[in-house]
């Protein structure tokens, strides 16, 4: 288990924590919450044990694997599944190591393959390949490159090299930040599934309620352990605080009583002891502080100049780059008070959508209509790369508003975080949540009618997406919203769009009808490998049955069809069936002679390496045959029942 006791870590002089104690026991799944800069990236430097405590001790056992996410890749020539296999260190020196097994003795080549076995070395490639397929890469994309992946793919390779490794303690640090939401809900799976402990740090109150049931709180120096999710935390301390509140003030009633009685007896000599008696007990009382709740900032969309009807409007437009459509006859109008949020998975083109709507991406095709009244405030999801890093706050709001006095600027700054010094500092030393509430303040000053918002929470802790959504909740205009962040969508948004396959459509539900969509499109979109072999079967079949449409009713070609499709489901079933008994059976004799020692001897290294090939080729072909298997079992109870 993880033990801290009397744990204190200093920063820069000031204290992130101190003398704090909790215990994380094997297989807890815990949320590190707190402001920012209150010392969870400390943390987890601690248990990686690249930091040591000024005092106190945090311990965890020696012997576990600890998987951290870097928060950098670099600009590598390695194919990314390949990046991937890296983060199982153990697979990759077994891999490498049975490469070259002529120059081994045969007990040394038997003990890596034994051990090879045991670390289900066979199915590394495709646990690999299935991680990526998870957080949104084609399978195409898996054999590119690691350098030609923007910035933010590049942090999906390295989550992913992160879960590749079988380890122990799994820490993760803001893990959502470049994910859409569809990856999101199969991390969401995943991390539910993880046998061992976790430690994740997230700004996303969903997230953390699906994969945590316990929180670790750091605040004001000291870290509270609560039980159960990120929903149970926020009411508990809620409570917590109410409670100190009420001791705290009924302390100050008492001291006061105290003070009063000293005030008016102290110079009488019948009350002098008294006086004496209750002033030794008001110096021996322990003061309560008050209850501090966590600062918000308080942010508030300055009144749009005018509001027109319709803002913004596209006809017929289709939508795309290099003259070939992404999006086809896109009917869609902002009006004020509109509340839409975008859906729909990862490269559907939800952000492609927003650039049209922007005017930044010519349409191919109908017509883009906007007012001369309509001022649009577009935040893109890497707003914060434009930012003039060798500028100040305050130089980069003067220059949209030269004729604006300082104070002015400044008092408006102030609303947003960048008080004091902090307004003139430059901003490149920034972390990513100043930047994205600098480029929100510039945003707002410039009083939009129309809010484009693609992916504005990242980078935001949250209270800053608080206070960003009950700014939004006041502002008159009209708002189009992508986000992952569910808790933001489901409370600002009346009208949900769905952009999946090349149209923009009304999505008829909720947020959570809208997750069962996504896993229901993710296992279509995996049944489609297998697709063209069942069409194959129950085409003959089906043609050589269904009868023409003139010789008889339409209801009656829909069963025979139906029947035909049945008949041809069940073949399909069988075959893949007994293709799997066929493999297990080629694999249990492999396993067998590889199981005789005589084969490890010198002078059996071909004999070892074709068993070994033939392994490997036979386990990869049981694994998609036992999918289509699963797949057709599905498609033919979704058809009989």
């Amino acid at each position: 288990m993880i033990l801290a006791e009397n744990l204190s870590l200093l920063r820069g002089g000031r204290p992130l924590f101190e003398k704090a104690g909790f215990t994380i026991h094997p297989g807890w799944h815990v949320g590190l919450t707190g402001n920012n800069g209150c010392g969870k990236s400390s943390l987890f430097a601690l248990l990686r044990r690249e930091l040591q405590a000024d005092t106190g001790s945090l311990q965890r056992p020696a012997i576990w694997t600890v998987a951290h996410m870097a928060q950098e890749v670099a600009a590598l020539q390695q194919p990314a599944i390949e990046y991937v296999l890296d983060g199982d260190a153990e697979w990759r020196e077994l891999d490498s190591a049975l490469a070259d097994i002529e120059t081994m003795d045969g007990n040394e080549v038997g003990r890596l393959f034994a051990r090879y076995e045991s670390i289900d070395g066979y199915t590394a490639r495709s646990r690999a390949a299935q991680l990526l397929a998870g957080l949104g890469f084609a399978e195409a994309d898996q054999q590119r490159p690691v350098a030609e992946f923007s910035g933010g793919w590049r942090m999906r390779i390295n989550l992913a090299q992160t879960l590749m490794c079988r380890s122990d303690l799994l820490l993760l640090d803001e893990p959502t930040n470049h994910l859409d939401l569809d990856a999101i809900l199969w991390l969401e799976d995943w991390l539910r599934a993880y046998p061992g402990t976790l430690l994740v740090v997230s700004h996303d109150r969903d997230f953390l309620d699906a994969v945590v049931g316990h929180i670790l709180h750091i605040e004001m120096g000291t870290i509270t352990h609560y039980r159960g999710n990120y929903s149970t935390f926020e009411r508990t301390r809620a409570e917590r605080l109410a409670q100190h509140q009420q001791a705290f003030e009924k302390q100050q009633q008492q001291v006061a009583h105290l003070q009063s009685f000293v005030e008016r007896f102290r110079a009488k000599a019948s009350k002098a002891r008294q006086a004496q008696s209750r002033l030794k007990a008001l110096e021996r009382m322990t003061l309560s502080a008050p209850a501090e709740i966590d600062s918000g900032l308080e942010i508030r969309f300055r009144a749009p100049d005018r509001l027109v009807s319709p803002l913004l409007r596209l006809d017929e437009a289709d939508i795309g780059y290099d003259g070939v459509p992404w999006l086809r006859h896109v009917q869609l109008g902002l009006y004020p008070g509109a509340r839409m949020a975008l859906l729909g998975p990862n490269g559907a083109g939800k952000s492609t959508l927003v650039k049209a709507l922007v005017g930044e991406l010519p349409l191919l095709a109908g017509t883009r209509l906007i007012s001369e009244h309509t001022r649009i405030g577009y935040f893109a999801q890497h707003q914060v790369d434009h930012l003039d890093v060798r500028a100040t706050p305050l130089l980069m709001l003067q220059r949209l508003s030269p004729k604006t006095d300082e104070l002015t600027l400044r008092s408006f700054l102030g609303g947003f975080g960048f008080g004091g010094d902090r307004v003139t500092s430059v901003i490149e030393p920034f972390s990513g949540g100043e930047k994205a509430r600098l480029a929100l303040a510039l945003i707002v000053w410039q009083r939009p009618n129309v809010l484009l918002l693609d992916e504005p929470t990242n980078h935001l802790d949250l209270a800053l997406r608080h206070a960003l959504l009950v700014a939004i909740q006041a502002f008159e205009g009209a708002i189009v919203l992508v986000s992952h962040d569910r808790n933001m969508v489901s409370v600002l948004c009346d009208e949900l769009l769905l952009v999946n396959d090349g149209q923009v459509r009304p999505f008829d539900g909720d947020l959570d009808d809208y997750a069962q969509w996504l896993r229901q499109w993710r296992t279509e979109k995996a049944r489609a490998v297998t697709a063209a072999g069942r069409a194959a079967v129950a085409a003959p079949v089906a043609a050589a049955v269904m009868p023409p449409p003139e010789q008889a009713p339409v209801s009656a070609a829909r069963k025979v069809v139906r029947s035909a499709d049945v008949r041809a489901l069940q073949q399909a079933l069988a075959k893949a069936e007994e293709r799997v008994a066929t493999h297990q059976q080629h694999l249990d004799e492999i396993a067998a002679s590889l199981a005789d020692s005589a084969v490890y001897e010198s002078g059996q290294a071909d004999v070892l390496r074709r068993l070994l090939t033939e392994q490997a080729t036979l386990q990869a072909a049981l694994e998609e045959d036992e999918a289509r298997w699963l797949a057709l079992g599905e498609e033919l109870d979704a058809l009989t029942g």
